[in-house]
């Protein structure tokens, strides 16, 4: 690898053009200073048609393997592949010498999760994990609030991904083969997760309720995750595709107040409808903004309106440029993802066996 030849930019190959790779990595990858995206790699004629014409730029290539035989000429591999080739093709761009972004999540297992961060160490490489939500508005001003003390010592995180989406779409994420890693436990299960780890630290203890609600669907579409954390605060996460009424996004309880917010984070929608990072990124009306308060529920004007912070998937990014340069640490862990698929395989076993799982 010769980073940074072309000036002070870095070269970003990217495996994968479907929702994960042109949605979300391709245009911020795009949007950010320090980096430029070198290489799409799709066998998807549409798709390659699609990256041409979104940056004309941009060389193609068919399959990883040609990334990796030129490896002297990139200096970032992103994977926005399917689930189950995050892990093979995580260690041919270790190998080649080649720092790596993931896509959550990073790998079936925590095990298989931790031997990719002992590669990664041994080559002295970044291996970091594409957990956007870290950067969604939402959550941002949540940290915020916490840090201020605002709610008092917390008790209880509840933490709504839902959705309405009562037909199947169909492809990997909805197959029922545990080769491919799907469902929503590991899908948005895997946001939920990380973010109350982020927020209350390790799990101690971890009971789930995991169920396949609509008619030929092959894996779990209505998933409930219970997380014992060991500071005492319990998390309450739900992933659901059959949410014919969507609850708060978050709804958090402490000793002094609460924070109730709904709506999601409006950074993913403006991605799918071709807008990209610049000013106004990531803000939202204040229609939408959060309640803190105590003794009255928000939907009747309890609490005070809590201005929601703009969110910033930009900011992973950067860090991603900063890490690879040595200015800056790793935003996302691949060890902060072990302990994650912990918690999303202690939820795997609870839901299958009807018991809470200690770790």
């Amino acid at each position: 690898m010769t980073t940074g030849t072309t000036g002070t930019s870095l070269r970003v190959g990217l495996i994968g053009y479907g929702l994960a790779g042109s949605v979300f990595h391709a245009p911020l990858i795009a949007a950010t200073e320090g980096l430029t995206l070198d290489t799409v790699v799709t066998a998807n004629p549409e798709r390659q048609e699609q990256a041409r014409t979104e940056f004309p730029d941009v060389r193609l290539a068919a399959r990883p393997d040609e990334l990796f035989d030129r490896a002297g000429e990139l200096d970032l591999i992103v994977i926005a592949s399917p689930n189950k080739t995050h892990v093979p093709l995580a260690i041919a761009a270790l190998e080649a010498g080649l720092p790596v972004v993931v896509d959550k999540p990073l790998a079936g297992t925590a095990a298989e999760a931790r031997e990719l961060a002992a590669l990664a160490e041994r080559r002295g490489l970044l291996l970091s994990v594409f957990q956007n939500r870290r950067w969604d508005n939402d959550f941002l001003t949540l940290r915020k609030l916490l840090a201020e003390g605002a709610l008092g010592d917390v008790w209880r995180f509840e933490s709504r991904f839902e959705r309405w989406r009562p037909q199947l779409k169909g492809g990997w994420r909805e197959s029922g083969d545990p080769t491919e890693i799907g469902g929503l436990l590991y899908d948005l299960g895997s946001h939920v997760v990380d973010q109350a780890l982020v927020l209350f630290g390790p799990a101690t203890r971890v009971y789930a309720e995991s169920d396949i609600r609509r008619p030929g669907a092959e894996t779990d579409d209505d998933t409930f995750i219970a997380i014992t954390h060991a500071g005492g605060v319990r998390s309450h996460l739900y992933a659901s595709a059959t949410a014919a009424q969507l609850g708060p996004r978050f709804r958090v309880l402490g000793s002094r107040a609460g924070y109730v917010k709904h709506g999601l984070d409006p950074q993913e929608a403006a991605l799918r409808e071709g807008r990209r990072p610049g000013s106004g990124w990531g803000a939202e009306p204040e229609s939408l903004w959060g309640r803190l308060g105590s003794g009255e529920s928000p939907l009747t004007g309890g609490g005070t309106p809590v201005p929601t912070l703009p969110g910033d998937y930009p900011a992973y990014y950067a860090a991603v440029a900063d890490a690879v340069t040595g200015a800056g640490p790793n935003p996302v862990t691949a060890s902060a993802a072990a302990d994650t698929l912990d918690v999303l395989e202690a939820a795997r076993r609870s839901a299958r066996d009807g018991v809470a799982v200690t770790l």
